[in-house]
């Protein structure tokens, strides 16, 4: 293909329309509004952590916030780990959210929800050719042991 046949405009147009199926697409202004409800939920779970759960453990440990000065000293260089002791639990009380939330309440409503869309019981004539069905499928077994 020669590069002179090429329409930079047409190029751009398609590119656009491109952009523009993905963008407006359902899942993806989900997927936005999504992040944007994580983050604010992921500020109260930091809020919740640094306010509440933090200030509990500084009050089972010596000295007010003791465990944001757990250090090690290594070559004059110094490793906080107690400020990264507070994150691994505020992870932990964040994944253990999404778990009961996702895993738990909504894994809840989705089997309600199954269970009320199950299938309706089935007509007398339909119970009838689920057990002609079932001793055909039977009687085929058995004639295709030996011995029978």
């Amino acid at each position: 293909m020669d590069i002179r046949q090429i329409d930079p405009r047409q190029q751009a147009r398609t590119l656009l329309d491109e952009f523009k199926a993905f963008a407006f697409k359902g899942s993806v202004i989900d997927l936005a509004v999504g992040v944007i409800i994580g983050a604010a939920f992921g500020k109260i779970v930091t809020s919740l952590v640094a306010n509440i759960i933090m200030p509990v453990i500084g009050l089972i440990l010596p000295a007010q916030r003791s465990y944001e000065n757990w250090k090690a000293t290594y070559r004059g260089q110094e490793i906080r780990y107690g400020l990264f002791f507070t994150d691994v639990v505020n992870f932990l009380i964040v994944a253990a959210a999404l778990f009961l939330f996702i895993v738990k309440f909504l894994g809840w409503i989705i089997r309600h929800q199954n269970e009320a869309k199950a299938a309706p019981p089935l007509t007398k004539d339909q119970e009838l050719l689920s057990e002609i069905r079932d001793l055909l499928k039977q009687r085929a077994g058995d004639a295709g042991t030996p011995g029978a």
